[in-house]
């Protein structure tokens, strides 16, 4: 009489999505790139990481079984299933709300199989518990250990447990101060959901003192929607409150070069977005300073620097540049503020050279002048409209609009004033000549005749000399 041989593992016919395929039920992958990827559909997982990851597909169906019976029902009152030893704590886990961390999942079943000689045969005594209306009461199993080493410095024994409380709840309260630690153990358990929930938070919670951090922990754990809600944060922000207050100096380089190159930054004016990356710089250098000084004492800090360079092309400044290429000095059009920046010494002076070029040529399209006769005041004014196009008029203003340094202070409500309005450029060599014809008119306070009328020209030539010539008739 013959032996008969060991059975061998037979075929077993398996659901996955719409058409059956054959698979091997030891293996994760057995070749069929179209069941995988049936299989991968139906319980969404993405076909590239169980490719590279198969053990993750077991994870990801143990988990969906789970998943639709474990959420929103009470414990039964029975002793744990699993101890997890952790952070040197003690913790009771039951399986059903285990499985809801991609972890502890792994965790799990790698002990299983090293506990048991048929791990598969307990996993699926495990999974049948679960099916409705099968089983109602489980039978006692083996408490198992299993042990976790947590190597991030951001997880607390308080976020933790918060964490495995939302194992068991569907709504977990989460504080602001406590998210980042909480992120981060949702993050080593692998729960989506409440990694999710915290993102969430931390968009809600965006201040001075918890953007940078924010951002950080965004780049860390390569969460892309946290990061650009930082960046817009800012991008609004910068200027008229994170610029106010000690926290700018957390800002890293590089988020706030970011937030200097994007177009919806907010400004006041351009002026005031220097004063705030000046504020910066000061900041960085002066890690002891911890109130926000007045702008007084970041210029007098930046002109106490050698004249010889300017501060960016010195070594302490350079790698500072990318930062103020950002910026639109050409913005900068107050003469004050001009004169401020080339009294700090912080600019090369070929961009001021660049900054003044520029405003010649195209910055200054209007120029006016204040004159007083007699106790009346008129406002002289030259306009450029485009590049060939300009005008020229007068306009009389109230005393009170004007600092008066005579004291002399007219109180007539009209006065007749003749005029005349000249120009004269030169082109190619010749002068060309522009006039009104002596204009006689009365000059009150509103409009319209408060204005004189318009000496409008069109020329190329540059520069062009504008004259007022009036007089006072007897009226």
């Amino acid at each position: 009489m013959k032996m008969l041989n060991p059975r061998r593992a037979r075929l077993e016919r398996r659901m996955v999505g719409s058409t059956n395929r054959w698979r091997f039920p030891s293996k994760p992958f057995s070749g069929d790139l179209l069941g995988l990827s049936q299989r991968c559909k139906a319980l969404s997982v993405d076909l590239d990481e169980a490719l590279k990851n198969p053990d993750r597909l077991c994870v990801s169906q143990i988990q969906k079984i789970f998943s639709e019976t474990s959420k929103n029902k009470p414990v039964q009152s029975r002793e744990a299933d699993v101890i997890l030893e952790c952070l040197g704590s003690r913790w009771e886990l039951h399986q059903p709300q285990l499985f809801q961390s991609e972890t502890l999942s792994k965790l799990y079943l790698m002990a299983l199989a090293q506990s048991t000689k048929r791990p598969t045969k307990e996993l699926e005594s495990l999974l049948r518990a679960q099916l409705p209306g099968k089983i109602k009461e489980r039978p006692p199993t083996k408490k198992m250990i299993i042990s976790l080493k947590i190597n991030d410095p951001v997880v607390t024994k308080v976020a933790f447990a918060m964490a495995l409380k939302s194992l068991y709840l569907s709504q977990v309260e989460i504080n602001v101060n406590d998210v980042l630690a909480v992120l981060a153990s949702a993050h080593v358990l692998q729960i989506s959901s409440l990694f999710q929930r915290c993102v969430a938070v931390m968009m809600k919670g965006l201040t001075p003192s918890t953007v940078k951090s924010f951002y950080l922990a965004g780049c860390k754990y390569k969460e892309e929607q946290l990061t650009t809600a930082c960046e817009k944060w800012l991008e609004m922000n910068l200027v008229p409150l994170v610029g106010t207050q000690i926290h700018l100096r957390k800002i890293p380089q590089e988020l706030l070069h970011r937030v200097l190159r994007s177009p919806r930054l907010f400004t006041f004016n351009e002026f005031h977005l220097l004063k705030t990356l000046l504020l910066w710089v000061f900041l960085q250098l002066n890690p002891k300073v911890q109130t926000v000084p007045v702008q007084e004492t970041v210029l007098a800090f930046f002109t106490s620097f050698s004249r010889k360079y300017s501060f960016l092309d010195q070594d302490t400044g350079q790698s500072l540049v990318p930062l103020f290429l950002c910026l639109r000095l050409h913005g900068i059009i107050k003469g004050k503020n001009l004169e401020e920046l080339r009294h700090i010494n912080f600019f090369p002076e070929s961009w001021l050279i660049r900054v003044t070029a520029n405003h010649y040529h195209a910055e200054y399209t209007t120029h006016s002048e204040m004159i007083a006769i007699y106790g009346f005041f008129f406002e002289i004014k030259g306009v450029r409209h485009d590049t060939t196009s300009y005008s020229f008029y007068m306009q009389r203003v109230r005393h009170s609009d004007v600092v008066c340094e005579h004291g002399l202070v007219s109180l007539r409500a009209e006065r007749l004033v003749k005029y005349e309005i000249r120009a004269q450029t030169l082109v190619d060599g010749q002068w060309q000549e522009f006039r009104t014809n002596q204009i006689t008119q009365k000059f009150g306070f509103s409009k319209p005749s408060c204005k004189s009328h318009a000496l409008k020209i069109h020329t190329v030539g540059l520069p062009i000399y504008a004259s007022f010539s009036f007089i006072f008739p007897m009226s």
